[in-house]
Formats: structure tokens, C-alpha cells, sequence
């Protein structure tokens, strides 16, 4: 199926092809085309299949329908985390670059200054993080009583932050009459339940069930001893073949002890965490994009916005305590149908963990027996288990992820066409 069967308006399917995309993926193709027609969707599917443009699209061509010359906030999108809010601007500014349409883009850890310009000057499309949207809306700077469409995304995730409070008093803000969108990796009761109150005869669209991971990537992993860690983690680095790694750290403190050992060992790499400022974490991001840094050390948090071509590996250096969460890590590679490479790393105190990741999964990941600093301790037995071999790289790309745009992070406003007059 090609983009100009789902109905989209030529100037977005320019923009579209212009972005170098030439098919939808399976949630674009079931979501774009009932969004459309103006119904709720609550959509389900695994990280890096391409859910920011299952949205997007469908937003930028119904307000784009109804245009209006002094612009008010038609439509609001929810993001858990700076990088992904950034990320969906960016998104917004690649579809939209043939429309007469303003967005900007709103999250902390940033001057308030130019996105509180933004707002003032007129935007149709706002992309925000819970936090800063409430304060701005407490100070009297956003007003949601003209929102036509709500996108929820990474709604397990907003779960996960604490965020449902936040997300319920900002749903309270908004016309009762209006479009809802709800995007979701993973669909636990409470979720579901959040859809139900929110959402009105939704249509459901799912995918890929996050319990099975992009079967294009390899995934192995490695028993080692707490105190070798670093140190197994500059070998694989090393390896031929590993050409940009995404290494993930259960804490902060933790990501910032890796990039302090990299660093010494001669391995340029940077991390971003909550305790990081938004201008380092955005520095460290365009380093890594630029290939600059051929290591990035993050924590869950901070990495559910990523989405870079070419990151050729995931390294797990703890294992994470949530079982999902596996599935939205290794998903930073492999994207739209490239292959990828999956490495994790497993002390004694992280067994529990990974016996709850293979019985999400449904399979044993592959042992590699032979490496330079095997564990002290007896390791988990694996039917599968054997030598391994080491990485390779991949590469992808897809719609939902497009090059960075005015209107972007921290607060710059964008728009496509020629200007409005005011």
C-alpha cells in the first residue's frame, strides 16, 4: 500500500516523499485512514515502527482543512520526555513544510522566554511535556479551549512517570467535544482504563505486541561479575563492526561512572539523564547524530525519545528491572526493518531480571560463553547456549522521525508555506 491510498492531501504526501518515505508502515496503515475520518483511535504498537506519523499526518491535514488566519491551539500532543517532545516537533515541521500551519514545542530544563513568544505570537499545534504545560497554564500563557485533537503518546509511559495525575488535570482543560488519539508500546489495565474515560468509541489499532521484539535483531548476552563490567563493555566496544552504540544504565549515577571509565580508557561518549540540563542533553544528542560520539550512555528516561539512523548497537550494561523495558531498549536499533544488534550484560544480583525478560519475550537469549572476564558465579543454563559471535551494524530509518526543522526543541515555533498574515 502506498501513501496516496490512505487519503492524505498532496501537499502532505510531498512532504512525505520528499522525506525519502515510500510506504506506510502496518500501524500508519491502520491508523491514518479512521483518524481521518475524525474517530478516537487507541493505538498499540512496539517502539520504532513509526506511531509519530500515525498521528501527525492526519492532525497537520484536519486543522490544515480548516485553517484559520489568527491561529489558536487546535491541537495539543502529550510527551513524557523532553527528546521525545522535541523529536515530535520535528516530525511536525517535516510533514507540515508545504502547510500554512504554527507549532512550537514546550518542556522544562529550558528558558521559559521563547516559548512562552511562541504561544503569544499564535500557534495552531502544540507539543508538550506535563510539567511546563501545567505551569504555562496555571500563569495563564496556554489556553486548551480551542483543541480539536489530544494526542496521548507513550501512555504507558506517562504511567510509568507518575504522570497520570498531571495528564488528568490537563484532560480537564480541554473542550469535551473534541478528536483523541492514544499511542501506546504496551497496554497494561490502567491504561486501558485511562482510554476508556477518555477516549469516545475509539477504533483499536495494534501491531506488534511488545512481547516480541524486532526479530531482526540479534540478541546476546553476557555473564559477567559486577566489578568487570567496564571493562567487558570496552571490549565489546572495540570490536570491529560497532560503529555507534546506544549503552543503557539503570541510574544516573551509574551512566555517568560508564562515560567517566570510557572516557579514561580513550572512548569518546556523553550521557544524558534527568540530572543533566536540556542544553546538555540536546549537545550530547547532536554530537551522537553527527557521529561526533560513537557512544552514548543514557537511562530509560532519557533515551524513550530517541530515535537516531544507524545506531548499529544496544549495549545493556545493567540489565533493567522491568521487563518491558528491555523490549523499548533494543528497539533503539533494528529500525523500520533494518537488522540490529542487542548485547546485555548480567551480574548475579540481575538473574530475577532476566529470567523475567526471556518468559516476556518467549525465548532464552543466546549465551556467549567465551569472552574475556566470565563470571566467578554459575550462570543461568540456556537451551540455546553457546559461543557467540560478535556484532555487526545496522542502519534504518521511518516515518515518524524525520531531520530536525524549525520549531523544534525548547520552544521554537515552525510552520510550512508562506507566511501567515496577522
Amino acid at each position: 500500500m502506498s501513501f496516496e491510498r490512505l487519503g492524505l492531501s498532496a501537499p502532505l504526501l510531498r512532504a512525505v516523499a520528499e522525506a525519502g518515505y515510500r510506504e506506510p508502515t502496518p500501524i500508519q496503515r491502520a491508523a491514518i485512514g479512521p483518524a481521518l475520518a475524525g474517530k478516537d483511535i487507541v493505538g498499540c504498537a512496539q517502539t520504532g515502527t513509526g506511531k509519530t506519523a500515525a498521528f501527525a499526518l492526519p492532525v497537520l491535514q484536519a486543522l490544515d482543512a480548516s485553517a484559520e488566519d489568527d491561529p489558536k491551539i487546535r491541537a495539543l500532543v502529550l510527551s513524557p520526555t523532553r527528546e521525545l517532545a522535541a523529536q515530535i516537533g520535528e516530525c511536525f515541521g517535516t510533514y507540515g513544510k508545504h502547510l500554512d500551519l504554527w507549532h512550537t514545542v514546550i518542556f522544562g530544563g529550558v528558558s521559559e522566554g521563547p516559548q512562552i513568544k511562541a504561544l503569544r505570537d499564535g500557534i495552531d499545534i502544540l507539543v508538550a511535556t506535563p510539567g511546563r504545560l501545567l505551569d504555562l497554564m496555571r500563569r495563564g500563557f496556554v489556553d486548551l479551549r480551542s483543541v480539536e485533537v489530544f494526542v496521548l503518546d507513550e501512555a504507558d509511559h506517562m504511567l510509568d512517570m507518575g504522570f497520570l495525575p498531571d495528564v488528568r488535570r490537563i484532560v480537564a482543560a480541554l473542550p469535551v467535544r473534541r478528536q483523541n488519539l492514544l499511542f501506546s508500546a504496551t497496554m497494561p489495565p490502567e491504561i486501558r482504563g485511562l482510554a476508556e474515560g477518555l477516549l469516545h468509541e475509539p477504533v483499536s489499532v495494534g501491531v506488534e505486541v511488545v512481547s516480541k521484539p524486532v526479530e531482526l535483531i540479534e540478541q546476546k548476552l553476557y555473564f559477567v561479575d559486577k566489578a568487570d563490567k567496564p571493562k567487558l563493555l570496552l571490549d565489546l566496544l572495540r570490536e570491529r563492526g560497532v560503529e555507534r552504540s546506544l549503552v543503557f544504565s539503570r541510574t544516573k549515577h551509574g551512566a555517568n561512572r560508564v562515560v567517566q571509565f570510557l572516557d579514561k580508557s580513550g572512548v569518546r561518549s556523553a550521557a544524558i539523564h534527568g540530572n543533566k540540563s536540556q542544553n546538555a542533553r540536546t549537545r550530547a544528542l547532536d554530537a551522537f547524530k553527527r557521529g561526533e560520539l560513537s557512544v552514548l550512555v543514557a537511562t530509560d528516561i532519557a533515551a524513550r525519545g530517541i530515535d537516531i539512523d544507524g545506531v548499529s548497537h544496544v549495549i545493556n550494561f545493567d540489565l533493567p528491572n522491568i521487563p518491558e523495558t528491555y523490549v523499548h531498549r533494543i528497539g533503539r536499533t533494528a529500525r523500520a526493518g533494518a537488522s540490529g544488534i542487542a548485547l546485555s550484560m548480567c551480574d548475579a544480583e540481575e538473574h530475577e531480571f532476566l529470567a523475567d525478560i526471556e518468559k516476556l519475550i518467549g525465548r532464552k537469549l543466546e549465551r556467549v560463553d567465551e569472552h574475556p572476564f566470565p563470571a566467578s558465579q554459575a550462570a543461568m543454563p540456556a537451551a540455546n547456549a553457546r559461543p557467540g559471535g560478535r556484532p555487526g551494524s545496522s542502519g534504518g530509518r521511518r516515518p515518524g522521525g524525520g531531520p530536525p526543522r524549525r520549531g523544534g526543541g525548547g520552544g521554537g515555533g515552525g510552520r510550512g508555506g508562506s507566511p501567515r498574515r496577522r
